[in-house]
């Protein structure tokens, strides 16, 4: 996918306001990448369809309601996007300091009141979630296991990564009730992983 497709893609799903919100968070980003390493400086130039479209995509998985939960949110993918279009609840576990102050004041300058940043690790985070997030996971083994506690049996998660190889679908029955893999819309080397009933209390 290219920039213009990303803008395109962006124009045809969204309204003007919500367009001109991801315009100043991608600028915001691209900014601050300049101080600490949000995002490879690599990707700053294609950072509408690497990282907008990208996790914009989610939301199309996702249930329509209830609580989002983004693991690991870095410099604000997926779960800030996320958050400016959607009005309900959603939660940025970041642990590391600075990029979790940057997640605060942006999600205040663009004007989220429905978004918490959480400056630590999701085994410390005592909210629950109907969806959960986390952006080119390692393990998902090792997620599920630390996430576990804020799902419930039916909460959706949602896990972006490279190509998924066999073996590891193969093994994710090991992990939740129900899953399936998607492919992604910007990337043909990507897929995004969704899994239910993952062990949730």
């Amino acid at each position: 996918m290219t920039e213009d497709e990303a803008r395109g893609w962006v124009a045809d799903r969204f309204d003007a306001q919500v367009a001109g919100k991801l315009e100043e968070m991608a600028t915001m980003i691209a900014d601050e990448t300049t101080r600490q390493n949000l995002i490879a400086p690599s990707t700053v130039a294609g950072i509408w369809s690497r990282h907008i479209v990208d996790s914009l995509q989610l939301a199309d998985l996702a249930p329509a309601d209830g609580a989002w939960l983004d693991i690991g949110t870095g410099g604000g993918f997926p779960g800030l996007a996320i958050a400016i279009v959607r009005d309900t609840a959603v939660h940025l576990v970041e642990p590391r300091r600075r990029r979790a102050a940057f997640l605060e004041e942006a999600a205040a300058s663009l004007g989220l009141p429905h978004v918490t940043v959480h400056a630590c690790k999701v085994e410390a985070v005592a909210e629950r979630a109907k969806t959960i997030s986390a952006r080119a996971v390692g393990s998902i083994a090792a997620l599920v296991e630390a996430a576990r506690h804020v799902a419930s049996r039916d909460t959706v998660w949602l896990l972006p990564r490279g190509r998924v190889s066999a073996e590891e679908l193969a093994g994710l029955s090991q992990h939740a009730r129900v899953f399936h893999v998607e492919q992604s819309l910007t990337d043909a080397e990507s897929q995004i992983v969704v899994l239910r009933g993952a062990f949730g209390r």
